[in-house]
């Protein structure tokens, strides 16, 4: 296959600007008669459902959840980049740009990253205008705070519930749309397939998921918006209903998958309490600006943390990547956990925790505090009560959050954290104008490869997912379809929807004909646990092997002893899942083949075979400078196709955050 990514010419600034003032357009009238489904209504879907709807195109939203206040996305909590320098601290476009080359250990394409950064502060102004409501300094100015991987301040938040408050601005506006009539909106709907008629897409396959009922949806053109499949590892800090099921239909259809093995772990995570558990809570990297992480210096310390003085605490981040401290990237401050509690250093019931301390940043917010207040002989308790109250409104819900589920308070001892799976960097393989390699299907936010390389940025996630929601799709959408003016609506009773309906139709009927013993959750469980050990953290060439030959012994038996309780016309959540985990479990055997295909380390992807003296990521510019496009062949076989990645501005070299 031959894989255009149909990136403009010219300087890279100047790129998107130019493409924009000579991309085809849709005339007003045309655009009513024009029809696009947009599959998942989180961050991105509900931005580019909004935004096409004022455009005027007739869009069709579909989602799982009862209402697309539901979407995963409100979890995101820490906040959304933007490049407006406010801090005047030295930031810029191409200071954002460069961070999130290098973040992603040069894995990202440079053009679609270049263009982030670009559209990144429109962003902020779009949503102030919506109200969502950024915590703000004293002169009225938006506040931002700062994030692993940058020495700059360029994180705008709203406390700890960002995502939540970007997605209700999204919502309303979408809302709007719909009042209007530009919107149908599908809630409780799942697509279980994708409709293509001479190659291009033509609509989905949809399953109500109260009545059990399969439904035919014409579109003009197919947006797949439906997040990330960190699910695959059964525990992660994604929503229970998170899944790969939209964009694994349309890769089986011929859209090619991009790096499926970049998986993100995320550092702030809530340790696993036990095997009762099947979710993981992220605290946000926000928590990182104020809370130091230590390990005991003493192996096996009985003592309780606040016990220990300063001098038998290992503040390792701190050590040893002086420059970035506890802001070092995702993957690296990840990695350092692990290797801490495999050393022995571990703390908690599991020793695979490490801890995350406020007590210095409530000291040091409460002398500012006496300071503000003219308060010249405050007592320590005074300092502290007051720095507590700095700390509570900008993390209040976080630690509301942590203590309803550990049950300790963390304004007096430190947090436990240790790393999860959390984001997905690898999606379907999309061009500069994020089409698929099938005419007419788009991915846009996490669903997508594009922008993130190896390891996501913290707070890229909801500034990817907005930009290309509001920003870029509503351009390059309407270069696809200025050529479809003539293509009226096709009825769903063409062959190629019936076609669609039976194949989704007769796998549903032969999941619920096996009546074997199992429940899908034990086998969800159980891929989960062979994807984490073997192709989580840490990777090698006799893990990943061993990985591949467990998934397809699984997939056997799943479809063989698999028990699924109800009936397929009514509501059956178990019979959604069982959907989901099967497509999970093909899933796994790709992310497996993807990382023992990639030969050397690069952000999330860490290869035991391929490290530094000191442990770090190495990575093999010289084989391996592309991204891993995988195109689905048969049952278990897949074509590897290579994007090349060029680096006009941002050389590669040894990331270093020290």
């Amino acid at each position: 296959m031959d894989l255009n990514a149909n990136i403009p010419q010219g300087n890279m600034n100047e790129r998107w600007t130019d493409y924009k003032g000579h991309v085809k357009l849709v005339n007003p009238s045309n655009k009513r008669k024009l029809e696009v489904i947009v599959v998942g209504t989180g961050l991105a879907g509900a931005s580019a459902a909004a935004s096409l709807g004022e455009l005027g195109y007739q869009v069709k939203a579909f989602c799982f959840q009862d209402s697309p206040r539901r979407a995963h996305s409100i979890a995101a909590q820490g906040g959304i980049n933007a490049a407006k320098n406010y801090q005047n601290d030295g930031d810029s476009v191409f200071r954002l740009f460069y961070d999130t080359v290098k973040g992603g250990d040069y894995r990202a394409r440079e053009s679609n990253v270049h263009r982030l950064a670009e559209v990144s502060n429109a962003i902020i102004d779009q949503c102030v205008a919506q109200g969502v409501p950024f915590a703000r300094e004293y002169g009225g100015l938006l506040s931002n705070r700062s994030f692993g991987g940058t020495q700059v301040q360029r994180t705008f938040y709203a406390a700890g519930q960002t995502g939540q408050q970007l997605l209700l601005g999204a919502y309303s506006a979408l809302e709007r749309q719909v009042a209007l009539g530009n919107v149908t909106m599908h809630s409780r709907h799942e697509m279980l397939d994708l409709v293509l008629i001479d190659g291009r897409a033509r609509g989905i396959i949809a399953r109500d998921l109260v009545s059990g009922e399969l439904e035919r949806h014409f579109g003009h053109a197919v947006l797949l918006c439906t997040g990330g499949y960190g699910n695959v590892f059964y525990l992660s800090t994604n929503a229970m209903g998170s899944n790969v099921t939209a964009i694994w239909k349309a890769h089986k259809k011929g859209a090619c998958f991009g790096n499926p093995c970049f998986t993100q772990i995320h550092p702030t995570c809530i340790p696993v309490s036990g095997d009762h558990q099947s979710k993981l809570t992220l605290m946000s990297e926000s928590l990182r600006n104020d809370g130091r992480i230590w390990v005991p210096r003493l192996k096996d310390e009985k003592r309780k943390a606040v016990d220990i003085p300063e001098e038998d605490r290992d503040y390792y981040l701190e050590r040893r990547y002086p420059a970035f401290g506890n802001l070092v990237p995702r993957d690296v401050a990840s990695r350092a956990a692990k290797e801490r509690c495999d050393e022995g250093y571990g703390v908690g019931t599991t020793k695979m925790a490490v801890y995350l301390d406020f007590a210095d940043a409530i000291r040091r917010y409460g002398r500012i505090e006496v300071g503000k207040q003219g308060l010249e002989h405050a007592d320590e308790g005074s300092i502290l009560k007051l720095g507590k109250g700095v700390i509570e409104e900008k993390y209040g819900n976080l630690f509301e959050m942590y203590e309803k589920i550990t049950g300790e308070n963390p304004y007096e001892t430190p947090m436990r954290i240790y790393p999860a799976v959390h984001y997905t960097m690898g999606g379907l393989w999309v061009d500069y104008e994020l089409q698929t390699t099938l005419p007419g299907v788009y991915a846009l936010g996490e669903a997508n490869f594009s922008d993130h390389g190896a390891n996501r940025l913290g707070a890229s996630a909801l500034m990817q997912g907005l930009a290309d929601g509001y920003f870029v799709i509503p351009y390059t959408l309407g270069n696809y379809l200025a050529d479809e003016i003539r293509t009226a609506s096709i009825p769903t009773s063409h062959p190629a929807f019936e076609e669609a309906e039976k194949a989704a139709s007769d796998r549903i009927s032969r999941l619920m004909n096996i009546k074997g013993k199992q429940t899908v959750e034990s086998f969800h469980k159980r891929l989960g646990k062979i994807i984490w050990d073997k192709c989580g953290m840490a990777r090698n060439e006799k893990g990943l092997m061993e990985a591949i030959e467990h998934i397809r012994q699984l997939k056997i038996e799943y479809w063989s002893d698999v028990k699924i309780p109800g009936a397929i016309n009514e509501m059956n959540s178990e019979l959604d899942k069982a959907g989901r985990v099967a497509d999970f479990i093909e899933l796994g055997e790709l992310m497996c083949i993807d990382a023992l295909n990639r030969q050397e380390s690069c952000g999330g992807h860490f290869r035991e075979e391929y490290q530094t003296p000191d442990g770090e990521a190495k990575r093999d510019d010289e084989n391996y400078c592309f991204v891993s496009a995988w195109e689905y062949k048969a049952e278990g076989e897949w074509v590897l196709n290579k994007e090349p990645l060029t680096f006009e501005i941002v050389k590669p070299s040894q990331r270093s955050y020290k």
